[in-house]
This record gives structure tokens, C-alpha cells and sequence, in this order.
């Protein structure tokens, strides 16, 4: 049945046009919508991101960027592993590209996007170890608006891996070369959360 459910609810959210036609968060869509979504009812490992960006709008394939290329070093992972949707689900905040801000940045998640469809999707994934929950809209969607934002939340991990909540969740920074400046500022990131990332990556999709 959960297998049924996850593919029923990727089809209709890849059908899906309601930040076009009926958004309710600002002005419609500035371009066609292509929803992109990764998983099955098997998958252990998902990773809770923001949004696609350019490159994965063009290609409809996430994390297919140079912040896809850190994110899998960070993970361990090569793309073979990463793509398929038996291990891995892929569950952005907004399953769409939402377009370019006035600096050339991408615009936040549309709020529709969640709102409608994130409940469905995780009833789709029950048998998922770990959530890894990337930036801060995902982070807010599973983990609260704590104080300290993104880095507050993230110095806090060894605390919520620990909690005694099923999936497990872990916060990672995205990977975007924006944020160069924040793991040169934070090298803990690197130097003692990192190992533990892949050694849990590891072990979650050797289950």
C-alpha cells in the first residue's frame, strides 16, 4: 500500500500546476512549473532540501549543480547510489524551481508547495533511518524555528541526532557555494560533523 501511496502522490505533485494557476503566496510562477521529486516506499535516507535550482529545473534531475557535487563528497556518496530512488528520497520544501530574486539568488520555496504536499509524501516513506534536513525551510518545517537560526540549529547536532524520534534528523547547511563563507567561519562542520554524516550515511543504506 505504502509503495502505491508514494508513487500515486509523486505522479499527481509532478502534475501539479497550482503555484501557476492558483498561487496563494504572491504572484503566480514567473515560469512553467516542472515539479521534481526522488523516492520509494523502500527508501531509508532522505535528504529534506529547499528547492531545485536552475540546473535542475533544465534537467529535472536534483542536486544536478556544483552543490550537488558537495553535497554527495559530504555524503560519501557517488551519483549512482544518490540517484536511485530505492535508497534515497529526494523531498525539496518546494518541488519547483520559484524563480530568480532581484540579485540573481533563488527565490525562497513556495510556501503552496509544502503546505499541500510534504504530510503525503513522508506517509509515502515509512521506512526511512534518517532525514537529512538541508538550510533553513526544511530545518523550520522539522525541527521548530529555534534561536540562533541555521547555525544555531546545525551546532546543535550531535543534540538532535540523539533524540528519540523516528526517522532520526540531521541539519546540515545547503551545500551552495554561497555558503563558502559559513564553512570557512565554522571549520567544526567539516572537522567533526562530517565524519559522522558519512559513517551514518554508510550504515543507514547498508540496512
Amino acid at each position: 500500500m505504502s509503495a502505491a501511496l508514494f508513487d500515486d502522490t509523486a505522479a499527481r505533485l509532478r502534475a501539479c500546476r497550482l503555484c501557476r494557476d492558483s498561487p496563494l503566496y504572491g504572484p503566480p510562477l514567473p515560469q512553467e512549473p516542472r515539479p521534481i521529486v526522488q523516492g520509494s516506499a523502500g527508501a531509508r535516507l532522505c535528504i529534506a532540501s529547499q528547492a531545485p535550482g536552475t540546473r535542475a529545473h533544465s534537467t529535472g534531475m536534483p542536486f544536478m549543480d556544483p552543490s550537488g557535487v558537495r553535497l554527495r563528497a559530504w555524503l560519501g556518496l557517488d551519483a549512482g547510489r544518490f540517484y536511485d530512488p530505492a535508497k534515497v528520497a529526494i523531498v525539496p520544501m518546494g518541488a519547483c524551481f520559484p524563480g530568480l530574486d532581484a540579485k540573481g539568488g533563488d527565490r525562497p520555496p513556495r510556501r503552496e508547495c509544502a503546505e499541500r504536499w510534504r504530510a503525503e509524501l513522508f506517509a509515502g516513506l515509512p521506512n526511512l533511518d534518517l532525514i537529512l534536513v538541508i538550510g533553513q525551510y526544511a530545518q523550520a518545517w522539522h525541527l521548530g524555528r529555534p534561536e540562533g537560526g541555521l547555525t544555531g540549529t546545525v551546532r546543535r547536532w550531535r543534540a538532535i541526532l540523539a533524540e528519540p524520534r523516528r526517522p532520526r534528523v540531521l541539519p546540515l547547511p545547503h551545500p551552495s557555494w554561497r555558503n563558502n563563507g559559513w564553512l570557512k567561519r565554522e571549520p567544526w562542520f567539516e572537522a567533526e560533523l562530517l565524519p559522522v554524516l558519512k559513517a551514518e550515511v554508510a550504515r543507514v543504506l547498508a540496512g
